[in-house]
This record gives C-alpha cells, sequence and structure tokens, in this order.
C-alpha cells in the first residue's frame, strides 16, 4: 500500500522551537491567503478567470476574508490542540455537535456538500463512521481542513495521516479520507524544512498506490515544469458538474506548489488561476508552501488582510485567529507527550454551550441503505469514475525552470477534458454561495 517513490527521506523533526513556530503559522496563515485569494474565482474556469481579471496576481475583492477553509481548519486545529495524538472518533463527532450541529447555522449553512451531507446524518442521531454515509464523501472537504494535523505532527507524516483520518472519520470516506490524508502528510514533512519533492513523496507514501488520488498526484506533479495548463489538463475531469473532487482537488494543489518549487507566491497564485475549486486548492497550495518558506515568505500586504474569523459559515468560530491556533498547535506537539491538552488549548466557549462530556449517541441506528435524499434530487449511484485516458501530449512549452525529479506519471495516466463547469448540489443546493 505505501509508495513505491524513492526520494530522499523527511528530515528529522530536530529543527529549534522558533523555526517550527514559523513555519506553523507560514502554513496556517499561507492557507487562509490562499482561501481569501481563490474564494472569487472558484467554479470558474481558465478563461472565465481571464475574461474578468486577466491574470489574478493578488485579491480581486475589496474586503477579503477567508471561507469555509479557513474555518473549518481553525476548528480541526482547535479540536487538535486540545487532544493532540489521543484524538477519538468520539471527541470529533462531540466537537461536530456542540459547536457545529447542534448551533445556529451561519450564511453558508455549515458550507460545503461534504459537511451538509454529515450534518444532516448527525442531526438524525447518526455516529461516526455511520454519519460519513451520504453523497459526497469523496469530496475535499477534509483536505482543506487537514494542514493543522501536518503542524503538529511536524517531521512525522504518518502520525499527521494517522489523526486526520481520525477527524475524516465523521465526515468522510475511500478518496475523501486519501486526499486529507496526503495534505496532513506534506504539511508534515515541509514543517521541517523537505524540500519540495520529500513533501511529495511524502504524501504518496500515506495513501495507496493505486488510489484515484495518488494517481492524480504523480500526474499532477510529473507535468509540473510545464506549468498550470499542463498539471490542470493533466487531473481534471472535464463535464464533471462539481468541482471539489478529492483527487482533483489535491492534485492541482500539489501540482501548483511542485510548479513553484515551494515559492509562495507563485504556489497561490497557480493554484488560483487554474480555476475549479480554487479556494480550497490554493489554501492547500498556501499550507505546503507556508510550511516550506515560513511566514515571512507571504507577502504583507497578503498577510495584512487576514483577520480573526468572521464567523460566516462556523458562528462558532467567529473571533478565532489563525495564527492563534499555530500558536496552540506548536504549544501542544511540545507537550505531545501528555495524553491530552486540555485545560490550555479549549475550544471556544460561549455562555449557554456546556461542552459535552461524550459524544451523543443512539443505540439501535442500523446502517442506512441508502444515501438522504430529496424530492427532485436523484442520488448518483457512486462517485464518479475515473477514466482511463491515455498520456497526453501537450503543446510544447519552454520550463520557468528545470524540471524538479518528482515522481514519474503511471503509464496510462493521462489528459483528462480541460473544461470544468458549475452544477448543482447533489444535495440540492445551488453551489453559488457555498463555499468550499
Amino acid at each position: 500500500m505505501s509508495s513505491i517513490v524513492c526520494t530522499p527521506p523527511v528530515p528529522a523533526p530536530d529543527e529549534p522551537a522558533s523555526e517550527l513556530r514559523d513555519r506553523a503559522r507560514g502554513a496556517l496563515l499561507g492557507l487562509a491567503v490562499g482561501d481569501a485569494l481563490g474564494a472569487p474565482a472558484e467554479n470558474m474556469k481558465p478563461s472565465e478567470i481571464r475574461a474578468r481579471w486577466g491574470r489574478i496576481t493578488g485579491y480581486v475583492t475589496d474586503n477579503p476574508a477567508g471561507t469555509d477553509d479557513t474555518e473549518y481548519a481553525i476548528f480541526s486545529g482547535l479540536l487538535l490542540a486540545r487532544h493532540g495524538s489521543a484524538l477519538t472518533p468520539a471527541h470529533v463527532e462531540a466537537a461536530w455537535h456542540e459547536w457545529i450541529a447542534d448551533r445556529a447555522e451561519g450564511p453558508f449553512k455549515g458550507a460545503g456538500f461534504s459537511e451538509r451531507g454529515t450534518l444532516e446524518n448527525l442531526r438524525r442521531g447518526l455516529a461516526a463512521p455511520i454519519s460519513a454515509q451520504h453523497r459526497h464523501a469523496w469530496s475535499d472537504g477534509l483536505a482543506m481542513r487537514a494542514a493543522p494535523f501536518g503542524v503538529f505532527a511536524a517531521g512525522r507524516p504518518a502520525e499527521a495521516a494517522r489523526l486526520v483520518a481520525i477527524d475524516g472519520s465523521v465526515s468522510h470516506e475511500g478518496e475523501g479520507i486519501y486526499g486529507g490524508q496526503a495534505v496532513a502528510a506534506g504539511v508534515a514533512a515541509a514543517m521541517v524544512g523537505a524540500p519540495p519533492t520529500s513533501v511529495v513523496a511524502a504524501a504518496l507514501a500515506v495513501v495507496p498506490d493505486d488510489s484515484w488520488t495518488a494517481r492524480s498526484l504523480r500526474r499532477a506533479v510529473s507535468v509540473a515544469h510545464r506549468g498550470e495548463r499542463a498539471v490542470r489538463s493533466a487531473v481534471v475531469i472535464g463535464g464533471y458538474p462539481w468541482t471539489d473532487l478529492a483527487p482533483e482537488a489535491v492534485a492541482l494543489a500539489f501540482g501548483a506548489y511542485a510548479a513553484a518549487d515551494g515559492d509562495f507566491r507563485e504556489a497561490v497564485l497557480t493554484a488560483v488561476n487554474m480555476g475549479r475549486d480554487a479556494d480550497t486548492t490554493a489554501a492547500v497550495a498556501g499550507a505546503l508552501a507556508g510550511a516550506t518558506r515560513g511566514e515571512a515568505a507571504i507577502p504583507a500586504e497578503w498577510a495584512a488582510a487576514i483577520g480573526p474569523a468572521r464567523g460566516s459559515c462556523l458562528p462558532s468560530m467567529a473571533g478565532q485567529h489563525v495564527l492563534e491556533v499555530a500558536e496552540r498547535l506548536t504549544s501542544a506537539a511540545r507537550a505531545r507527550t501528555e495524553p491530552e491538552v486540555s485545560t490550555s488549548t479549549p475550544l471556544p466557549t460561549e455562555p449557554g454551550h456546556p461542552t459535552p462530556a461524550s459524544p451523543p449517541t443512539e443505540p439501535g441506528h442500523p446502517t442506512p441503505a441508502s444515501p438522504p435524499t430529496e424530492p427532485g434530487h436523484p442520488t448518483p449511484a457512486s462517485p464518479p469514475t475515473e477514466p482511463a485516458l491515455s498520456t497526453p501530449t501537450y503543446p510544447p512549452t519552454e520550463p520557468r525552470h528545470s524540471a524538479p525529479a518528482f515522481p514519474p506519471a503511471e503509464s496510462g495516466g493521462g489528459r483528462a477534458r480541460v473544461r470544468g463547469s458549475r452544477g448543482r448540489s447533489p444535495l440540492g443546493a445551488e453551489r453559488s454561495g457555498v463555499q468550499r
């Protein structure tokens, strides 16, 4: 199941505490910056981006802010800072109930499709892992909140992958879990100074070699030196109506990071200008590059726009700042020999909302025979099947820098159709206004 890619090992996590702190701040601030930069381009094609803004080179809105990607990353970061390596599915499920499912929702109403399906199942009384049995369990909703696990488990990609899978057990299955594991492991490697080739190898090492996620990731990084057009063409499933497929989004993010050779500005802007689920791909690319280069690599004018979370998706996260979460995670990582860190890193509290001692469960809930449905919205039988594609032939381009030694794409991989499309949620909600 492990990757066959041979690259230098991840360095041991023996960097000074100040260096780890700088990388932690870079990772989570980079995530928020990428999210805010990519949000206006979400679900757009590159041609639509060019027609509206030319090439995006910075914020294109007057009041940039993170979306659900940032707020869910804060949520998972705070939960991880509380429990550390002792995190269990019961902890995650209890937090989802207390801080999301059992509260009034914000304007995004729980955010993306995987989150909507999870919330509906939790509110029906279903417990993990049955709560993850919905129609969008293979989305990039776990990948978007995976960076904190790499920050906490700096230099330990396997541990980062283990912990993020526990978080994802409430909301995701299969490729949705693999996408989160790849991101968490990649950030964990970058946190201790691994070069981009080793960051990619760390991501591939924690997911099955024959998974859609691994195949897409290998194709993306193998053509990364050709630029964003080649990366996009290598992995995008043209014609599929939803852009938040974990294998696609994670591959685009790693492809952007590899194309930039870890440079923060170039990695994030490459992800943004490829469109599709641009806020998530840019958030992941920003987390990887921010962990690689540290907080100082983030342009000051971009960083200055990131304030405390507004709670537009998760009201319980209002007022929390990604840099505060980074500080908590590095503190928790230094004390990781303790089974739990509960008193020094609490989740946000509000009067009248005590934290339950254990997650609410109800005995006797059978596994549903099929995911919940809504009138007029047929349930797809299964996630889209990755097409068997021939090896792509790209127009010759002049590489901006020499190609790094990323793993070659396996034979039989190839180019999907370039054109993306916007669509309706399988849960019946328009994508417009619902941020991923």
